[in-house]
């Protein structure tokens, strides 16, 4: 539930970039100014826009990785788990079988 709730804060962060982004080129679009001011400001809230998106894929990215990195450690650990109580209940099999 963690999870839907992280995902769906991205997607709305996300969506947020891509409209200030969308807005930003609007608004140049239509102040009075040079073609070629106009299109060096696009450039820039576009580079802007380009590099905030970059790094929110590489923020994502690292939390990926460390779940992952999680998981597999929850992994190993159930495995272990599995492993003790099998060695336990075969001890406690063992020693049902000599008292019998």
């Amino acid at each position: 539930m963690a999870h839907d709730r992280a995902g769906q804060a991205g997607t709305v962060l996300m969506a947020f970039i891509v409209g200030a982004i969308a807005g930003a080129a609007v608004a140049l679009l239509w102040a009075p100014a040079a073609g070629a001011e106009t299109r060096r400001k696009l450039g820039d809230a576009l580079g802007e826009g380009s590099e905030k998106g970059r790094e929110y894929l590489k923020q994502r990215r690292e939390q990926f990785a460390a779940a992952v990195e999680k998981g597999k450690d929850a992994i190993e650990r159930g495995k272990d788990a599995i492993d003790k109580g099998k060695e336990a209940f075969e001890q406690a099999r063992a020693g049902s079988k000599e008292k019998a």
